[in-house]
């Protein structure tokens, strides 16, 4: 693990398909949102836009996925996006998928991986 990787939270704060935390992450010198999920037993993070129009996707504090527990939803719009890879599924994101974040599961923690 990288040394200045950064603790986003337990690995138990993540529920397959459940809520999600959200975190900020530090890029171009701006703080901007950011959220980790869990799916199929794998943790992945993004930042917290749609790929639509940067607004944050979740409908309720951290809360990302539809009623199917399948798709990453941005609650505006209702663009769809694959968990594992934040690919657009469908709606308004036009084949714009999300940015995803480098993140390690390590030792009963998510860590974020710096690439800057």
């Amino acid at each position: 693990m990288a040394e200045d990787a950064r603790l986003i939270c337990a690995s138990a704060a993540l529920v397959d398909g459940g809520p999600g935390v959200r975190f900020t992450v530090c890029r171009y010198g701006a703080d901007e949102p950011a959220f980790a999920v869990r799916y199929r037993g794998c943790v992945h993070a993004y930042l917290n836009r749609c790929g639509h129009v940067p607004v944050e996707l979740d409908w309720q504090h951290g809360e990302f996925f539809d009623d199917s527990k399948l798709y990453l939803i941005c609650a505006t719009h209702g663009a769809l996006y694959a968990p594992e890879s934040g690919h657009c599924l469908g709606g308004r994101c036009n084949g714009r998928g999300l940015t995803k974040l480098p993140v390690e599961e390590r030792d009963g923690n998510i860590y974020l991986i710096p690439t800057e």
